[in-house]
């Protein structure tokens, strides 16, 4: 994981701005007010990369994706990734096969229909046909040698041992061997999420069992003694609001939450924590700061990890920090605040995420923003929008870093360049990229 540091290095002493740009391709951001004096001390840790460039951190800090692992065609192989494309082993479909009830039926009418005669589904291939013979034939039945067409059992009447009907387009309601794929087609690439519709796919196409890549385990610690699991806030504490949603959140970007502790402010329960975790993934909240209860950067610094990430200038959730343990997974720490946990999540777990299980990023969409929306002179704001049509982004209130109520009702982030000075410039009318939300 050396490079993902090497990377976060050479990034953090890039230009001074990221601006954001559509393409994902613009230098970092050093914290607002560095001088270039600052800039020169070859210090990873102090900081703050560009939104996008803590992304592509993030990516690379994973390293090498899980090992793959085989899967029956079941739920326990639902949710997680294919480690090598998906190719047909047989064709499709295998052999022609009537698409309707009916009468398999060879040339012009009316045909001679021979009695007792009749194929069913399942069953080995039947008799040749020659011209004006037909066959009984049911749906995804073997359609005889010799067939040209199936007439549709609503359409043709027997009379003593004739049947008469239109006369159907030559291949009419046959399904042709190979007409969905031939054996050794590629189906879908690796990187593809595993659905139902997916493992429907692979056994049409032949398999028992996938070479899947596993969803990653993540162990989630939450900290600050401040926080309440049950009841209303009382006497200067307040529920947690990070741990009922990352759980859920971190399963709909892939993953496999192994469980939720709540830590308090425990110093040694931290490092307990993170010594014996068997996950892929340890996601903290809180305790990024540098105060007197806030253990999470003390308790790297005992253990000997690399902070890949210390800061983003993004807002919310500029705290956020990405480390590298020693012999162990790699560590996010999420901000406290809710709304600054959710930017922390999309910035650098989902990357992160993607490049354990090998799946390519999705695409960001493009919007206009339908209000104005003030911008941050060096940082690049997330704001909670809803999309009542395609390519229209409406800004939501309610987005402040411990809110969430707006995006408790977004559809997607917008993700809203840095402005030029001086501050809180709105861009009103200006093309935003979409960061969609994850859905269970």
């Amino acid at each position: 994981m050396s490079d993902a540091f090497d990377e976060a290095l050479a990034l953090a002493n890039e230009a001074p701005r990221d601006t954001s740009t559509p393409g994902g391709s613009a230098p970092s951001v050093s914290a607002p007010g560095r001088t270039p004096a600052a800039r020169k001390k070859p210090d990873a840790a102090h900081r703050h990369l560009g939104w996008d460039a803590a992304r592509r951190v993030a990516h690379r800090t994973a390293g090498r994706p899980l090992a793959p692992v085989g899967r029956p065609l079941d739920e326990r192989a639902l949710g997680h990734t294919l480690a090598e494309p998906l190719e047909a082993l047989t064709d499709l479909p295998a052999f022609d096969a009537s698409a309707m009830d009916g009468w398999a039926v060879s040339g012009p009418g009316p045909w001679h229909l021979a009695p007792g005669t009749g194929v069913l589904a399942g069953h080995a291939a039947p008799s040749p046909l020659t011209d004006g013979d037909a066959v009984p034939v049911a749906t995804g039945a073997r359609v005889p040698a010799g067939a040209t067409a199936v007439l549709r059992s609503e359409r043709g009447t027997v009379t003593g041992g004739q049947l008469r009907g239109p006369n159907p387009q030559p291949g009419a309601d046959i399904r042709t061997r190979g007409q969905e794929c031939r054996s050794g087609t590629a189906l879908l690439p690796a990187g593809t999420p595993i659905t139902p519709v997916v493992l429907g796919l692979a056994a049409a196409a032949g398999y028992d069992e996938l070479t899947v890549r596993p969803r990653p385990r993540v162990d989630i610690l939450v900290l600050g003694d401040e926080l309440l699991v049950s009841g209303r806030p009382q006497e200067g504490r307040i529920r947690d609001a990070i741990g009922p949603m990352a759980g859920p959140w971190l399963t709909a970007l892939g993953a496999d939450v192994i469980a939720t502790r709540h830590l308090g402010d425990d110093a040694e329960a931290l490092h307990r924590a993170l010594v014996t975790s068997r996950a892929d993934l340890i996601i903290t909240t809180g305790g990024t700061a540098a105060g007197p209860v806030d253990h999470v950067h003390p308790t790297l610094r005992r253990l000997g990890a690399r902070l890949t990430v210390n800061g983003v200038a993004v807002r919310p959730g500029h705290p956020m920090l990405l480390a590298e343990l020693p012999d162990g997974p790699p560590l996010i720490g999420l901000p406290g605040n809710p709304l600054a946990a959710v930017s922390g999540l999309l910035t650098l777990a989902a990357p992160l995420l993607r490049a354990l299980t090998g799946r390519s990023a999705p695409e960001e969409p493009q919007a206009t923003l339908t209000g104005p929306v003030r911008r941050h002179p060096a940082d690049t704001r997330l704001v909670p929008v809803t999309c009542p049509a395609p390519g229209r982004a409406e800004p939501l209130r309610y987005a402040g870093p411990a809110m969430l109520r707006g995006i408790a009702a977004a559809t997607a982030l917008a993700v809203v360049p840095p402005g030029p000075e001086p501050s809180g410039e709105a861009l009103s009318a200006g093309h935003v990229r979409l960061l969609e939300l994850p859905r269970s």
